[in-house]
């Protein structure tokens, strides 16, 4: 892979952790009523939650395009370090060492199945 295409990858995976925290945030405005939850789909929240999460997809056809899932899908493992760091630190949720045990342990994986 190149670095333009890691570098394509790792940008989408960021996208898609934001994705994560944003999603948090718009399940404030979810409404789980009957005449509640069509309207509350078209919040602000959600709406933009549900852009950055449509950009995040189409970064990853491009990256798919070029790139052998193989390879590529992996990445997406960062996402289970990302996504409680920013939470810690966006949405003050709780974070403990073995979230990091656990993503140093995936990061050795990821790098085990993308080397040749």
């Amino acid at each position: 892979m190149s670095f333009s295409q890691v570098s394509l990858i790792i940008f989408t995976i960021f996208l898609i952790s934001a994705g994560q925290i944003l999603f948090k945030w718009a399940s404030q405005d979810i409404v789980l009523t009957p005449s509640g939850f069509l309207p509350s789909l078209f919040s602000l929240k959600v709406l933009l939650t549900m852009t950055v999460y449509g950009v995040a997809t189409l970064l990853w056809f491009i990256a798919l395009k070029n790139v052998p899932l193989r390879l590529a899908y992996p990445f997406a493992a960062m996402a289970f370090f990302i996504v409680p760091t920013l939470a810690h630190f966006i949405l003050g949720e709780s974070l403990n060492w073995n979230v990091y045990v656990g993503a140093a342990i995936i990061g050795l994986g990821v790098f085990v199945s993308v080397m040749r």
